[in-house]
Order: structure tokens, then sequence, then C-alpha cells
């Protein structure tokens, strides 16, 4: 059993007791910092992705229920690397987004090509793959994720600036989080330039 005084505040040393290990010591140091740094990169939310077998009856079917219409996808990646190596190529992918109010609503459906979205698709099914999030500076940011455990998956440069990379926090939950620096030119885009977390 972990004493933790109600009264604690990071950083601190918890002392971890039981029968066996008397005052083992698990130093939490900066703990409280490092939750501070992700929490300020995962407050720009900007959309859910669904992947899905046949993206045109998802789109006929998402807009009969009011929510649409959809557009292609502008965004061009380019330099992909899985886990850190140069990604196979002869991938497509098909990618359609819209707006729900303040978040997007993100469809991709696998086309050729081995890809996260193919094994996706093949693992699990359809359903949510990610959620996203726009960060200022994709370096940094893939950095401080790092640092704080986490692996990048797939990751690649945008043409016109920024990137992506996601992130293997679907441990928990299967989700995994995508972290996105846009072009500049995207940020007037009805899309992409999404501002849910205020101006």
């Amino acid at each position: 059993m972990a004493y933790l005084p109600s009264n604690t505040r990071f950083p601190l040393t918890l002392v971890y007791k039981n029968t066996r290990h008397q005052n083992n010591i698990l130093s939490l140091r900066g703990v409280n910092m490092q939750k501070k740094t992700i929490g300020a990169l995962l407050s720009k939310f900007h959309h859910v992705c669904v992947i899905v077998k046949d993206i045109d009856e998802a789109v006929e079917y998402y807009e009969a229920l009011g929510i649409g219409p959809f557009q292609s996808s502008n965004l061009v990646h380019i330099d992909r690397k899985l886990y850190g190596k140069p990604a196979p190529t002869g991938v497509k992918n098909i990618v359609k987004a819209t707006n729900l109010g303040p978040i997007g609503i993100e469809l991709i459906q696998p086309v050729s090509g081995e890809s996260p979205v193919k094994k996706f698709l093949d693992d699990r099914g359809e359903g949510i793959s990610h959620i996203a999030f726009i960060v200022d500076d994709i370096k940094e940011a893939t950095s401080i994720m790092i640092e704080a455990g986490f692996k990048v998956i797939s990751s690649s440069n945008n043409q016109g600036g920024g990137g992506m990379a996601f992130f293997n926090t679907d441990k928990v939950g299967g989700v995994q989080i995508e972290l996105e620096e846009l072009p500049p030119h995207l940020y007037e885009d009805p899309y992409w330039g999404l501002k849910p977390w205020g101006k």
C-alpha cells in the first residue's frame, strides 16, 4: 500500500510499504511538471478519426444523420516514417472530413498497401482509431511525449510546413493520440482551421 498524505504536493518522494519490502522509495520528483507539460500539448483538441471499410457508404450514413457535408482532406503528408524507418511505398488511403460544431470528424478508408490504418481495420474492424490535437511545434511536442515514455508509431512532414506524429497511447482504451503542426496556409481552412480551443 502507498502512504500519501492528503496535503502532499509534487514534487515528492512516495514511500511504498508492504510486508516483504519496508521503506522502498519510489521517486516521483518532476512527475507533476511532466503531466502539466503533456496536458498543455493536449489542450487544442481537433478531431476524432473513424476508420471505415467503405468511405462512400460511411459519408452517406453520417450525412443522413445530419453530420456533414464531408470534404476531401487537403493536408498532404510527405517523408512518412513507420517506427522511425521509411514507411512502405504504395500506401493509399481515402480521407474525408467535416465539422460537427467545433469538433472535426475524420473518416479514413485504406485502399492499398500495408499501413497502420489497414492493420487497424484488419485487426479490429471499423471504429475510432485516434484523437488529434494541434500543437505549435511538432518536434518539441514529440520530444515531450518520448520523454514521458510514449513511442512514435508513425510520423511525417506536411507539405508546406509542420508535421504529424502518432503515439502508442492505445494500450489503455485502444485509441492513439495524433499531434499535428499545421502548415500556415491551413489555419484558414474550414476544416483544419477549426479552433475549438478558442482564439
